[in-house]
């Protein structure tokens, strides 16, 4: 059985390296996505009767899962639409490009895998096959130990706000 622990930064650790490869601009649009995914998330959870009222558990996961998944997936994709990928914006030139999306591609792994952890933890692993971490269990406690440092721990309401701010700043500055 693997700990969540491992799974998790294996996770960061290829995200990482698909950043090296995919360069620093692309891998900026795919933080971008998760920020906005985090901003719809949290006003979708406050604002909407049926979501704040109804769901919950796994079908909240769910809900929250696919919304996540649903943008990544488009952050990831957006590149390869004509109009960006015949722009000069998203060539890798250096090795200081590559070194920025390893950056950048690390970030990303934390962001992604990092909320859908947080949004297991928060329904209570839903699953047979995930168990909770153990808290008598060594890697169990460092699992428990990493929890509270998940994006949605502090990523939260105000602090996305903040987030969606900064992300629009740097589109209409480096992408405009």
């Amino acid at each position: 059985m693997l700990s969540l622990t491992f799974v998790f930064w294996m996770y960061v650790v290829l995200f990482a390296v698909i950043g090296a490869m995919r360069g620093w601009a692309k891998e900026l649009l795919v933080s971008f996505a998760v920020i906005l995914a985090l901003f719809i998330i949290t006003i979708v959870e406050r604002f909407v009767p049926f979501v704040r009222d109804t769901l919950s558990g796994e079908s909240l996961f769910w809900v929250k899962s696919g919304l996540l998944m649903g943008l990544v997936f488009f952050g990831y994709q957006t590149p390869n639409l004509r109009r960006f990928a015949e722009s000069n914006k998203f060539a890798r030139e250096r090795l200081q490009d590559v070194m920025l999306g390893l950056f950048l591609g690390g970030i990303n792994g934390y962001l992604v895998v990092g909320t859908l952890w947080f949004f297991l933890n928060e329904a209570s692993y839903p699953f047979t096959s995930i168990q909770p971490p153990l808290p008598t269990d060594p890697m169990g406690a460092a699992a428990l130990k990493l929890i509270p440092f998940l994006p949605p721990s502090w990523l939260g309401a105000p602090g996305i706000y903040f987030a969606v701010g900064i992300a629009f700043v740097f589109v209409m500055v480096v992408f405009l």
